[in-house]
């Protein structure tokens, strides 16, 4: 959804989304949904009142066929696709090894965007996950280093004398990366874009992937 389309939509309030409408993306149209994608993410980012300004909502499927969401942080987005990372023995590790189908939701309720996305997770590999790995705090670090995410915890006072314990060995060494921590790409097959109006008029913008082309169709409220 280039600039000059909703800006027009927002002169007509009233006027219903046709359904049927469906474009190609071309020059004169944003490429793809990546630039339209990084483009909100900028303006959200921007004078941003969120304490956790990149955390997007992920789900999977767990053994039983449930959806299972969580909230992790949005490392980078490209061309591929969108980058989280992760313990990979957790359960949505556990969960993506026996079914790579993944969905991530944002809501940004400050510039009123939602974002939908479906599609597949594929592991990055160890110099990606190293490369993220050294862009964390080190209290991050050493969270990550002393547990083991998801598994039972036999008692609350295991928390602090975990982290005591890992603290003190790497007082002044740098913290390597776990074998079991790293990240995925989600690859989309599906971005919906969602630009929240008081009247109840959304405009929604999706694009789907096929044969290696994004096309863009509009949906009703």
């Amino acid at each position: 959804m280039h600039l000059s389309l909703l800006n027009s939509k927002e002169e007509n309030r009233n006027q219903i989304v046709p359904t049927t409408t469906c474009l190609h993306a071309t020059k004169q149209d944003m490429k793809n949904p990546f630039e339209q994608f990084n483009l909100w993410w900028k303006n959200a980012l921007a004078d941003s009142p969120l304490k956790q300004k990149s955390a997007v909502c992920i789900s999977t499927i767990d053994q039983h066929g449930f959806p299972s969401g969580r909230f992790v942080d949005l490392k980078e987005v490209n061309e591929t696709g969108f980058i989280f990372c992760t313990y990979l023995d957790s359960a949505k590790g556990e969960h993506l090894k026996h079914n790579p189908k993944i969905a991530m939701t944002i809501w940004w309720d400050h510039v009123g965007y939602q974002i939908r996305v479906q599609g597949s997770a594929t592991p990055i590999n160890q110099d990606q996950a190293l490369k993220y790995w050294k862009t964390r705090s080190k209290e991050a670090q050493l969270t990550t280093t002393a547990f083991q995410q998801s598994q039972t915890l036999e008692l609350e006072a295991e928390l602090q004398t975990r982290i005591d314990s890992i603290s003190h060995k790497y007082l002044h060494a740098e913290i390597p990366k776990p074998n079991a921590w790293g990240g995925y790409i989600i690859v989309p097959h599906s971005i919906e874009f969602l630009s929240f109006r008081e009247s109840r008029l959304h405009l929604r913008a999706l694009y789907t992937l096929s044969d290696s082309l994004w096309t863009k169709s509009f949906l009703q409220p």
